[in-house]
């Protein structure tokens, strides 16, 4: 059973910058996409970014492109996402997900990490 612990996030002022952390643990067998995704209260979890474990090729979503980097570790099995010139709209609860491939849909993840809050204030 693989298991995803999150670490990072908090509070930072807009333009600051956080790293979120995604450590697995349990087994990789089947697990090739690990991604980002961020939620609000009252929406549905929004795809961010994701990184082949095979490859190291990424994906974002356009509001986060060029501020943030995914990136991983494979000697860790952990994956960071680096977030730089933050705004106040990056506020939401941030969750690692892995899955088999790249999915825009967050029902397609086989697991999830437990979510970690982060904080933009203007």
């Amino acid at each position: 059973q693989v298991q995803l612990v999150q670490s990072g996030g908090g509070l930072v002022q807009a333009g600051g910058s956080l790293r979120l952390s995604c450590a697995a643990s349990g087994g990789a067998f089947g697990i090739y996409v690990t991604a980002w995704f961020r939620q609000v209260p009252g929406k549905k979890r929004e795809f961010v970014a994701a990184i082949r474990w095979n490859n190291g090729r990424t994906q974002y979503v356009d509001s986060v492109k060029g501020r943030f980097t995914i990136s991983r570790e494979n000697v860790k099995n952990t994956v960071y996402l680096q977030m730089n010139s933050l705004k106040p709209e990056d506020t939401a609860v941030y969750y690692c997900g892995a899955g088999v491939t790249v999915f825009y849909n967050p029902d397609m993840y086989d697991y999830w990490g437990q979510g970690t809050q982060v904080t933009v204030s203007s």
